[in-house]
């Protein structure tokens, strides 16, 4: 890749169809290459240093928020988070007043997470700062997606031969979404599983298979991903008893043997242990949750390297 190639200099990240193939798998190969520099004694490369970023979350959140700040105080930017709750958000200032003032100090980036879809496309319109969507109601998480990608890649290569389950709570996962649109794109195959109330009318055109078991989505599965049940945003019962979803659509040890002897098994967090997976096979040996938080980093590093700088300083194999 040449240099040319080698930047995202100046872009918004804001879900994954803003990113064409090429440079996803920028971003892959240049989280690799982040990857290396964490597993250093030392940290720390001073590729972002004068550089300001801003973590603005509306939603609580510990590793999407934590991974932001320590891609960029690794790479040597000033990183503030702005904790809303105890900010003039909470004496009624406009979401569009709280970006102007934060650019108002010549901030580079903004990370935003917010609960209403679409807020983070409203937020590039009215910056100049770069900003990146940490997850807008439940349409989009593309550096989620992302990760997930760089993951599953370092382990199984090529994804146009997987097949990928994804199960639970489809209708309320943002992260389901860019997931499906990142692994579909990649070439692999995709079945879902979970209660039918938590599947999302015609979903089925994102090009996935609707199965009603999930012994019938994960058999001879390469990776199996579960998703967290959203409780907080379920207003009325999806399914009769959170006993009643284990029982059926939790997975368990049993399940794995359906899948290929190699399965991946993959999480987001946070974890309701002994709802949507039991704890022998999140803490199981086939279990990437762990790898999934430290590869956050990486790729949250390469997206705020290509992002804030003409990507100069790094060689790219050819």
């Amino acid at each position: 890749m040449n240099k040319a190639e080698a930047s995202l200099k100046g872009r918004d990240i804001l879900d994954l169809a803003s990113l064409t193939l090429k440079e996803r798998e920028l971003i892959l190969e240049t989280a690799g290459k982040m990857k290396d520099i964490l597993n250093r004694d030392m940290k720390k490369e001073p590729l972002l240093r004068g550089k300001s970023i801003i973590t603005l979350f509306y939603e609580a959140s510990t590793r999407t928020r934590t991974s932001f700040e320590l891609a960029g105080k690794y790479l040597g930017a000033d990183v503030v988070n702005i904790a809303v709750a105890s900010s003039s958000v909470s004496k009624g200032e406009s979401l569009r007043d709280t970006l102007y003032t934060l650019q108002a100090m010549k901030t580079d980036a903004i990370i935003m997470r917010h609960p209403v879809e679409g807020a983070a496309d409203y937020a590039a319109k009215a910056l100049d700062a770069v900003v990146i969507n940490a997850g807008d109601g439940q349409r989009a998480h593309p550096t989620q997606a992302l990760l997930d990608l760089f993951t599953i890649k370092r382990h199984k290569k090529n994804f146009s031969d997987l097949k990928i389950a994804i199960l639970g709570d489809i209708r309320h996962s943002r992260v389901a979404r860019s997931n499906i649109v990142g692994f579909r794109e990649f070439g692999a195959e995709v079945r879902i599983a979970g209660p039918r109330p938590l599947i999302p009318a015609e979903i089925e055109k994102l090009g996935v298979v609707v199965c009603d078991r999930i012994e019938d989505a994960i058999a001879e599965a390469d990776v199996i991903y579960v998703l967290r049940i959203q409780l907080e945003r379920q207003k009325v019962g999806f399914f009769p008893t959170t006993r009643e979803y284990s029982r059926i659509f939790g997975l368990k040890e049993r399940h794995l043997k359906l899948a290929k002897p190699d399965v991946l098994v993959m999480h987001p967090g946070p974890v309701n242990r002994g709802l949507e997976i039991s704890p022998d096979v999140m803490y199981g040996d086939k279990s990437l949750i762990e790898e999934q938080v430290e590869n956050g980093v990486a790729v949250r590093m390469a997206i705020l390297y290509l992002t804030l700088t003409d990507g100069e300083h790094l060689e790219f194999a050819n």
